[in-house]
């Protein structure tokens, strides 16, 4: 091991520990979810906005909110209702009779984490100008643009099972997600756990803020500095052209899907797995790290055909088909 890679490895083994200790003070409140945990820790160190899917009740909420107060850092929940305007998101021009002159009032989307809370409750310009702001990271208020703040991080939640009043979000917006989490029932054991923990009327445990967004910064910093091979770049990207053309690596899987995944989903997965291999305290990405984080990234931005839905076939299939024939470097 050379110098630089010495070097590298303490400053790995250095910065993860606060990450980790992140994750504990989370999984403190939070039980038996401790896949959605991490998703949301690799969204915090590649600022990646995150969605998180699952029916109600199991604490897509409670975690973001818990991870929150667990940062020194700016939260701001927003729930999202049919009757939402974009200004009560942004914020507005106030106009001063006094002076005669309009003064800007920021809106919620000014903080380094934003809970979207059942996006998918919110009318198209709601959703437009939330991820507007998530893709160019700054909100134009009548003449004046003003950057977000950095890091500026969304994490949604969405239910997927009741429709009525909903809008749900067009396959170009969604695709602005860096990951797509869903979020399952816990096991026997941990809904126990779950019920010594929270059937109480005594006060839930309280969270201590443990990481400042110095240390994040510093850890994000690392990611990108984590060793992502010449083969392995090659093996992300078979991965994603599989999505598009399945026929020219051998599958047969083309009247299945409408549309495969964009460019985005390979720098989403290059960089979600850098951060992979961080939390594991590696210095370099190996094709576990690829394999274990592809499916939160593709899943949404792989698009089943009319003749696939006819078939039961859903996006994760593909996404789970193409890993498997994939040749691993």
């Amino acid at each position: 091991m050379s110098a630089t890679e010495t070097e590298l490895a303490r400053e790995v083994e250095i910065h993860a520990a606060p990450i980790r200790t992140l994750a504990h003070e989370v999984e403190r409140v939070v039980v038996g979810q401790s896949v959605m945990v991490s998703r949301l820790i690799i969204g915090l160190l590649t600022g990646g906005h995150v969605l998180l899917e699952g029916v109600p009740g199991l604490a897509k909420t409670l975690t973001i909110s818990t991870l929150s107060k667990a940062i020194h850092a700016d939260f701001s929940r927003l729930q999202f209702t049919p009757d939402l305007l974009p200004a009560d998101l942004t914020g507005t021009l106030i106009y001063s009779p006094k002076d005669g002159t309009f003064s800007p009032r920021k809106g919620p989307i000014f903080a380094n984490l934003v809970l979207a809370d059942e996006i998918n409750r919110a009318p198209a310009k709601v959703q437009s100008a939330l991820l507007e702001a998530m893709q160019e990271r700054s909100v134009t208020i009548g003449d004046t643009t003003y950057p977000l703040d950095d890091p500026f991080l969304v994490l949604a939640t969405q239910n997927p099972i009741e429709q009525e009043g909903t809008y749900p979000l067009p396959e170009a917006q969604i695709d602005r997600f860096m990951l797509k989490i869903r979020v399952g029932y816990p096991s026997k054991d941990d809904e126990r756990q779950i019920i010594d923990r929270m059937a109480s009327s005594q006060p839930q445990v309280e969270v201590n803020p443990v990481v400042s967004l110095d240390e994040i910064r510093a850890s994000r910093a690392i990611v990108d500095r984590i060793e992502l091979d010449e083969r392995l770049r090659d093996y992300i990207v078979d991965l994603i052209h599989t999505t598009r053309e399945p026929e020219a690596s051998g599958l047969k899987l083309g009247r299945l899907i409408e549309f495969g995944a964009s460019p985005r989903a390979s720098i989403a997965l290059a960089q979600a797995s850098r951060a992979h291999a961080f939390l594991d305290g590696r210095t370099f990405v190996t094709p576990s790290d690829i394999k274990a984080i592809a499916m939160d990234v593709l899943r949404h931005r792989v698009t089943v055909s009319y003749e696939g839905e006819a078939e039961n076939v859903t996006s994760e299939d593909v996404v789970r088909t193409i890993l498997d024939h994939v040749p691993v470097p």
